[in-house]
């Protein structure tokens, strides 16, 4: 953002996290986008590895822990998939990762707490825009659901823009959750933000 110079409490943090623009109270991450990690995460997400997924889920567990009273939490929930999506693939990939997360946090795991009702577009590239468009909306708590005052730890493989995690937490917080965090294996490493030069 032009013009923008963070405090120094600030410093760590990207400018849509300092102007409160996501719905999601934190996010954090095991490390960033690139190299190695590419590789293993479209594993995770196109072959169905476990023992990645618990791996994954132990580094994780590590950096919740390493966070202290700021990433405590309720529950556990992945960010579902589409159900055209999830039988297609046969497994929703966040779930790999949350369920031994849960495990390890000794949280309850709530897979069924967050459906998506509209699937994502099946152009294969998206746009920053067309990535946070496909997304408003598209994320709802099963009817039923106690969600009421929860600390929910949203869990998924990678943030790129912070959209997914965004949408989900705004049907979260519509539902009465106390709070959303956002816990993910990588993050891309650029500005989130639609409209806005790298930073």
């Amino acid at each position: 953002m032009a013009g923008w110079s963070p405090k120094p409490e600030q410093a760590l943090l990207c400018p849509a996290c300092v102007y409160k623009t996501y719905a999601f109270d934190r996010a954090r991450s095991f490390a960033a986008y690139q190299g190695a990690l590419v590789d293993a995460i479209l594993l995770l997400k196109f072959e169905q590895i476990a023992p990645l997924g618990a791996w994954f889920a132990e580094r994780l567990a590590e950096v919740v822990s390493g966070e202290g009273d700021v990433m405590a939490a309720d529950v556990v929930v992945p960010v579902p998939l589409h159900r055209q999506r999830e039988r297609e693939r046969g497994y929703n990939q966040a779930a790999l990762l949350s369920r031994p997360l849960a495990k390890r946090l000794h949280l309850p795991h709530k897979a069924v707490l967050l459906m998506r009702i509209r699937a994502r577009p099946d152009k294969r590239i998206l746009s920053l825009e067309e990535r946070w468009e496909s997304v408003r909306g598209a994320f709802a708590t099963r009817p039923g659901s106690q969600v009421d005052n929860l600390r929910v730890l949203l869990v998924d493989d990678v943030l790129t823009t912070g959209a997914t995690l965004d949408a989900c937490a705004r049907a979260l917080r519509d539902a009465g959750a106390k709070s959303v965090l956002g816990l993910t294996v990588a993050r891309a490493v650029r500005n989130p933000m639609p409209n806005s030069s790298e930073w």
